[in-house]
């Protein structure tokens, strides 16, 4: 199954954040993503054409981020969005980070 079609599980804290091995083998899943320098978080930078597409998509990263209960940190402006995911309990990267940047990538499209 891939990660698109995945749901995150709520995640309660108690658990080793994956190691960057580990992030760098679920990023070739989201080839677009990159991984910070301590491998605590993924980003990826979308373009748009005017503030307002970059309005339009924040706001459906906000819904998917409420189906999921997990929420990103997201930076925009005129013609793009910066999305940073992290698992804010643990300090670092869970499987359902990938998932949520998975779905990501695929309302953006």
């Amino acid at each position: 199954m891939s990660l698109a079609e995945q749901q995150c599980t709520p995640c309660q804290g108690g658990v080793e954040p994956m190691g960057r091995e580990q992030a760098e083998a679920y990023l070739k899943q989201v080839p677009q993503w990159s991984l910070d320098d301590s491998a605590t978080k993924i980003s990826r930078e979308f373009k748009f054409k005017n503030f307002v597409q970059a309005n339009e998509f924040v706001d459906k990263v906000g819904e998917l981020a409420e189906e999921e209960q997990h929420h990103p940190d997201i930076h925009f402006g005129y013609g793009y969005a910066v999305v940073d995911i992290h698992t804010h309990k643990i300090g670092g990267l869970h499987e359902n980070d990938f998932i949520l940047a998975a779905k990501i990538d695929a309302a953006a499209q």
